[in-house]
């Protein structure tokens, strides 16, 4: 058994750190992570579709639970599912695969982190986690090189002796994998189970009666570029009756115990917990699977023991998709009630035939959870999120609140508000907009769904903003009419069409009929097939497939390019040492073809200068239209074979500039690879040195107006680079850790727009500062940047009452973003707002500015002079629209930038008719000001008048007192008439004559009691 402590671990890892650093020393021009915290991005959701929820954690009551997202962290609600607070965010990983709660101290929550299910797009994780205050805080307990965690069980009455089931790498061997355990609440791990190295185990659980009793599952799997194996002998169902220290092999052990013999995939396993002599398993065997989702010729399936495991009875072989979410669960208050998911589905004979009802929640689903005091309630999590049932899970409410949203890549639109569109994990394509004109905010309401299958790329023809290209799967393209919501299926090269089967039938030919009529498959497409619109003709598409296609009628017609990868036969590709059969385990699940090509960019500058990537490491440049390609994978220094090209940006500053960013995870290569060239793919450059390692990269973007500015997305975190890859810093800015799968910088409206494979988008609202960080800024006591035109939107408020479980996406500040530097030691600034004749028209608050870049927001009004201003911003109506300076001073430094003020676009007022309102409603402002004044002054006065007073007198104070209130409240109301721009209506003018006529008479009459009572 191997022993691993966690001060082994640590320094394991301060020699790693010092490693890493000393090959990447910091540049002396890079701002660091906190100087950048000020830039908060606003977090927009959506939650309309959610995402994957992989695991469950419930503590008895039923009201307390947890939630882990494969990639989106934990979630936790102490109110049943009403709300959530997000509780584990800020860890060195996104994805999780587990979360366990112990049953009687319910402080105490492990998660085992990197997802259990072996897709393509699985995360990966560092490790597992431990909280002792109800997931407030964490502490990281180890085992940081299991990469994937199946399960976490802890024993019934001992919180400090803990099971891991350590999956290990999904795309290559190691030795951290297997089960282990700790005695000692985590601090040191003795691993009681292990197969080899390409062998983990999946699932792990206790006999709820005697705890010394357990059963696990390990599981052989590897995923390659390629393809998937996932079983083989090491696949298999233990048991151990001395809490561990040794196990008996149950399948495949010459017992004639029922079990299935030969090679076998995932088994999931479950325990009655009314009789715990009753287990049942689900175990995965199968001959010629699709590449997708099944099998032609199931085999194993659904077992049952009603004695402890020494012998079993076959079932049925009902088990879908078992490498994806082979979970079973009994119901634990009925042995013939069995849940199986990925197709969910009910037994209520013990598993020999099963239900699949019709249901209104995502259809590929992850766990099943039963209440163990009421088989009534139960919880379905999928890759839509959660479902609660309380009616033994025939229907469902659905959780509309969890925003775990995976996006792929996402593109804009030129409207306004400018809308965004992209594709998702198993949630097909949604449109939404960047910020809505509501005091609600973005709404799930707001956002349509526009494709299906798993969502990718989401391209506008911006010249109408009615186009949108979308695609699913395997460059499943189409082009949609956004007005008609018409769409045509557009995808290159299928004039015969193809089966509905993502089959490969050179894996598992028919040897009867080789060349079975009406056999054909789709032509092989990458699983995030690329397309673009040519930046020089919007009716000019290229799509990629194994071959490069281009139309020139919105993809009406193509013609093929060629085929720009290798060409390699996949078949000849070993996984786990052996070339797939017709009874490999789910082979090549989710990847069906291979090699494709992943990336295609034309020249912004130059009309036909292409550049493609591929899966199998290729990197094409055609300067001719595609006639003629020259090879550039070669030239490119560290570009490891097979390694994905996973991007491609082009400058938009200089011709010939390029940048190549590829990833090699698939291959078990977790560094990061980022290149620049700028002769068209001639010669490269390394750039990603000054990275922390292993945050895999995947998507770089230049800056639109500053070319030294680039923005980095990878698998863990958000970078940024002042000096084009010379340096970079990771912008957290109040982010969770999160994979920043794509993002875009609007064109107009200057936003960074973060489409996360973790929380859904993220929206950075005018990246000025950014553009304009000079070491001459950094080096300054203080600085004002550049302002983007600012609007003086109406927001409304148009929901009537909702209850709690909603989810609002936040709008962009109301007013004017205020972005400036402050330098160390300045502690204090000031910012005003100032009209073309140089006048103060307003101060706008500063909270607490910290070191590096602050903001503010002007909610472009103007001052009144109130002292509530100080701290609430100017309570004056809005300024008129036009050029206003802005003044910062700080540290001895006066900095100044214009500033637009634009109304509101859906407005169409003279300015003339505008600077007449405007002034009314200045008047206005100050006549209800007066009157608030008064109302403070004969509140005053009443608290003078003491009981010694004339009767007659503390009652004349009284009535004025009660006449100033109500006053107060009538001038109050003379605002109102900032709710539409244009003449005063008669009564509005009726009753700011009645409030000053008014005032003045309570004033005479306040000056005489004033007079009484000073006399």
């Amino acid at each position: 058994m191997m022993r691993i402590t966690r001060s082994l671990l640590a320094s394991l890892a301060a020699v790693a750190a010092v490693v890493v650093g000393s090959a990447t020393p910091a540049h002396a021009q890079s701002p660091s992570t906190a100087a950048l915290d000020g830039l908060e991005p606003r977090f927009i959701g959506p939650a309309v579709m959610s995402g994957r929820i992989v695991d469950l954690a419930v503590v008895e009551s039923g009201t307390v639970l947890y939630a882990a997202s494969s990639t989106g962290g934990v979630w936790k609600t102490v109110d049943g599912g009403v709300t959530w607070d997000d509780v584990f965010r800020d860890e060195g990983t996104h994805s999780v695969g587990d979360v366990a709660v112990h049953p009687r101290d319910t402080a105490v929550v492990w998660v085992g982190t990197g997802e259990r299910a072996s897709r393509q797009s699985s995360g990966w994780g560092d490790g597992v986690y431990k909280s002792t205050d109800g997931g407030e805080s964490w502490t990281h307990m180890g085992l940081p090189d299991s990469k994937h965690i199946g399960r976490i069980r802890m024993h019934p009455d001992d919180p400090d002796i803990v099971f891991v089931a350590a999956m290990g790498h999904l795309w290559g061997p190691n030795e951290e994998r297997g089960l282990y355990r700790s005695t000692d609440g985590g601090a040191t791990w003795e691993r009681v189970l292990h197969v080899d190295q390409h062998t983990g185990v999946v699932d792990v659980i206790m006999d709820p009666s005697d705890p010394s009793i357990l059963y696990a599952a390990s599981y052989q799997r590897e995923r390659r570029p390629w393809g998937f194996h996932g079983g083989g002998p090491g696949s298999a169902l233990w048991k151990s009756t001395d809490g561990g220290d040794t196990w008996t092999k149950l399948t495949n052990a010459g017992l004639e115990n029922g079990l299935p013999t030969g090679d076998i995939g995932r088994i999931g396993i479950d325990v009655y917990a009314s009789d715990p002599r009753i287990v049942y398993v689900s175990v995965e065997q199968g001959e010629r699977y699709n590449a997708s989702t099944a099998y032609e010729q199931r085999a194993a399936g659904i077992y049952r023991s009603e004695d402890r495991g020494e012998t079993w009875e076959h079932m049925s072989d009902w088990n879908p998709r078992p490498m994806y979410a082979s979970q079973i669960t009994v119901d634990p208050n009925d042995d013939q009630r069995i849940y199986m998911v990925n197709s969910y589905s009910w037994s209520d004979d013990g598993g020999r035939t099963f239900t699949v009802p019709r249901q209104t929640l995502h259809g590929d689903d992850r766990l099943v959870w039963v209440d163990p005091a009421n088989s009534d309630h139960v919880i379905k999590a999928d890759d839509g999120g959660l479902g609660l049932s309380w009616n033994r899970g025939q229907t469902f409410i659905y959780v509309t609140n969890l925003p775990v949203s995976q996006w792929y890549r996402v593109g804009l639109d030129n409207s306004f508000p400018f809308r965004i569109c992209g594709g998702l994990q198993d949630n097909g394509s949604w449109c939404g907009p960047s910020s809505t004109w509501r005091n609600e905010g973005i709404l799930d309401q707001d956002w349509i769904k526009t494709g299906g299958g798993d969502g990718f790329r989401n391209v506008f023809d911006t010249t109408t903003n009615r186009i949108l290209y979308n695609e699913s799967q395997y460059l499943g393209l189409q082009r949609i009419d956004l007005v008609t919501g018409e769409s045509k299926n557009i995808r290159p090269n299928q004039p015969e069409g193809f089966i509905g089967a993502r089959r490969n039938w050179t894996t598992w030919p028919d040897l009867d009929n080789p060349e079975q009529r009406l056999g054909n498959a789709m032509p092989p497409g990458n699983w995030d097939g690329p397309f673009i619109i040519s930046p020089h003709d919007p009716n000019t598409l290229y799509a990629g497939l194994d071959e490069l296609f281009v139309s020139r009628d919105q993809g009406d017609s193509w013609t093929s390019l060629g085929d720009l990868t290798s060409g390699v036969d996949r078949r000849t590709l070993e996984v786990m040492g052996e070339l797939p059969d017709s009874s490999t385990l789910s082979l090549d699940d989710g990847i069906p073809y291979y090699p494709t090509l992943t990336e295609i960019v034309e020249s912004p500058f130059e009309p036909g200068v292409l550049y493609v990537g591929t899966d199998d490491g290729q990197v094409r440049v055609s300067m001719d239209g595609g006639q003629s390609w020259d090879s550039a994978a070669e030239r490119v220094p560290g570009l490891p074979a097979d390694a994905w090209i996973n991007g491609i940006e082009a400058s938009r500053h200089v011709a010939g500039r390029l940048y190549l960013v590829a990833n090699n995870y698939r291959n078990d290569d977790y560094a990061n690879y980022v290149w620049a060239s700028e002769d068209h793919g001639e010669s490269w450059t390394r750039i990603d040195g000054g990275l922390p390692a292993e945050r895999v990269a995947r998507t770089l973007r230049e800056d639109p107006r500053n070319p030294d500015l680039l923005y980095l997305g990878t698998e863990i975190g958000l970078f940024v680079s002042f000096d084009r890859g010379g340096s970079w810093t990771e912008l957290r800015a109040g982010m969770p850790t999160m994979a920043f799968n794509d993002l875009v910088i609007h064109p107009r409206d200057n936003d960074l727009v973060l489409a996360t494979h973790s929380r859904g988008l993220f929206i950075l609202d005018d990246v000025n500062a950014l553009q304009e960080l000079t070491a001459g800024v950094m080096a300054s006591s203080a600085h004002l940047f550049s302002a983007e035109p600012a609007y003086q939107i109406r927001y409304n408020g148009e929901r009537g009452h909702t209850g709690d479980m909603i989810f609002h996406g936040e709008n962009p500040p109301a007013g004017a973003i205020l972005s400036f530097w402050m330098g160390e030691g300045v502690d204090d600034a000031s910012l005003t707002v100032h009209d073309a004749a140089g006048a103060e028209v307003a101060a706008v608050p500063v909270d607490a500015p910290q070191p590096g870049i602050n903001r503010a927001v002007w909610n472009l009004r103007m001052a009144l002079g109130t002292p509530q201003e100080a701290r609430g911003g100017p309570s004056g109506p809005w300024v008129m629209p036009g050029r206003y300076t802005v003044r910062l001073t700080a540290g001895g430094v006066t900095s100044e930038q214009e500033l637009e003020v634009r109304a509101d676009p859906r407005l169409d007022v003279e300015p003339a008719s505008r600077a007449r309102w405007t002034a009314q409603i200045e008047e206005r402002a100050r006549i209800a000001i007066e009157a608030q004044d008064f109302a403070r002054r004969v509140g005053a006065m009443a608290d003078e008048v003491g009981e010694g007073s004339p009767a007659e007198l503390r009652e004349a104070v009284a009535e004025l007192q009660r006449e100033a209130n109500e006053l107060r409240s009538r001038a109050g109301r003379l605002r109102s008439a900032e709710g539409w721009i244009g003449p005063l209506s008669a009564d509005e003018i009726a009753l700011q004559e009645f409030v000053v006529s008014m005032l003045a008479t309570l004033r005479a009459e306040a000056d005489a009691l004033e007079a009484r009572i000073g006399g």
